[in-house]
């Protein structure tokens, strides 16, 4: 059962997804799908609050949106979102951020600039694509090859973000460690 604590780290990071959001966005012509700053939430969530919590803010970020909430870049909001070429990335987000957190977990006592980096780059950029991708050609019918290579464009973004992310995990760990209290 989550404490009242956790529940308030998984609104937290939930409101910083959404704020993440407010961000200009730029389309990719050939997919239509933005880049966003809001899988850098999905990282930091997962890497400050672990697999169970942010992975949960995430999903709650899913729902909110699923709801009709304009959380997303550019005020979008809705359950089309989920019919949509960015549904997939969407539900993935709560994969990614419980994909980063495992493994941040996982690297725990050893964590560090390199550990913190795989994390987000594993669980916020590859997660999030393996379930994007699939989606992007399945569900909104793209071809494999113009889904993968528009798909590409978004990767320097994100390992950018994962960059950003690795000094705040780390940053976060020594200061106010939030995995470890949950480990312990």
């Amino acid at each position: 059962m989550m404490s009242t604590k956790d529940v308030v780290y998984v609104a937290l990071f939930c409101a910083l997804t959404a704020a993440l959001g407010l961000l200009p966005m730029v389309n990719v012509p050939l997919v239509n799908v933005p880049i966003t700053a809001q899988t850098f939430g999905v990282m930091l969530a997962g890497g400050v609050l672990g697999a169970t919590r942010g992975g949960l803010s995430q999903a709650l970020f899913i729902g909110l949106v699923a709801a009709g909430l304009p959380l997303l870049a550019g005020g979008r909001g809705g359950l089309g979102i989920l019919a949509g070429p960015t549904g997939g990335f969407l539900l993935g987000f709560a994969v990614g951020g419980y994909v980063t957190g495992f493994l941040i977990q996982g690297f725990w006592a050893r964590l560090n600039a390199l550990g913190a980096f795989t994390a987000c780059v594993l669980g916020g950029v590859v997660a999030v694509y393996l379930i994007g991708i699939p989606w992007m050609i399945f569900v909104a019918g793209f071809p494999a090859e113009k889904a993968l290579i528009g798909a590409g464009a978004f990767v320097p973004g994100d390992l950018i973000k994962a960059a950003l992310a690795t000094p705040v995990i780390l940053a976060v760990k020594r200061a106010y460690p939030l995995i470890a209290a949950q480990r312990g």
